[in-house]
């Protein structure tokens, strides 16, 4: 996210939550802005997904940070999906590209708006306060060689369908981008190496 929360505000249409603190790069589990009920605020990237251990102890909580449109209407989605959906702004997103070990990073953007917006849907947690995920849907051929799937990326006249449509309307823009995305394939490491442990 190269923009400020005011940025967005002004170009989503919305209110800038006041101390929104969201870094340059989300990653998840961590806190990212989102356009959602008129205001551009921070929430956390990823549902909760209780995990138990080998011995049924619990572990901390996984965060799904993806929605597949073909699981929109399961149990896990359903009711997010149906009364609170929000728009992620996004300057672009990383996958990684190449062999094990030695992936690296590759961006992709869409077209025209920085930000644009990616469709996502959002819920309150107990474990993280409110918490959001971006749906996805099957990747566009520019993809092909690095990821199946792809962020559902919405034209800035669908926002308002996406946002106050009624739930068929808003999976009727499930669907792949087949205009052409901006590519930046880089020598980046996809996996920061960990910092050495002082003993």
């Amino acid at each position: 996210m190269r923009k400020t929360v005011d940025e967005v505000a002004e170009l989503f249409g919305a209110t800038p939550a006041r101390g929104a603190n969201f870094a340059g790069e989300v990653y998840p589990g961590y806190p990212g802005l989102v356009v959602a009920e008129g205001q551009a605020r921070v929430m956390n990237w990823g549902f909760p997904l209780a995990m138990t251990g080998k011995r049924g102890q619990p572990l901390k909580p996984k965060a799904v940070t993806n929605a597949r449109e073909d699981k929109l209407h399961t149990a896990f989605w359903r009711d997010s999906f149906a009364r609170r959906r929000c728009l992620v702004p996004v300057s672009h997103w990383a996958e990684a590209e190449g062999e094990a070990g030695r992936m690296t990073r590759t961006w992709y953007a869409g077209p025209g708006e920085d930000p644009f917006a990616v469709a996502g849907t959002w819920r309150p947690t107990a474990e993280w306060g409110d918490a959001y995920a971006m749906v996805m849907v099957d990747g566009c051929d520019q993809m092909a060689a690095v990821h199946d799937r792809m962020p559902v990326l919405l034209a800035r006249s669908d926002w308002r369908r996406w946002l106050d449509g009624t739930p068929e309307q808003a999976f009727a823009l499930c669907r792949t981008c087949l205009d052409g995305l901006t590519v930046d394939r880089t020598a980046d490491p996809w996996a920061r190496p960990r910092a050495a442990t002082l003993l």
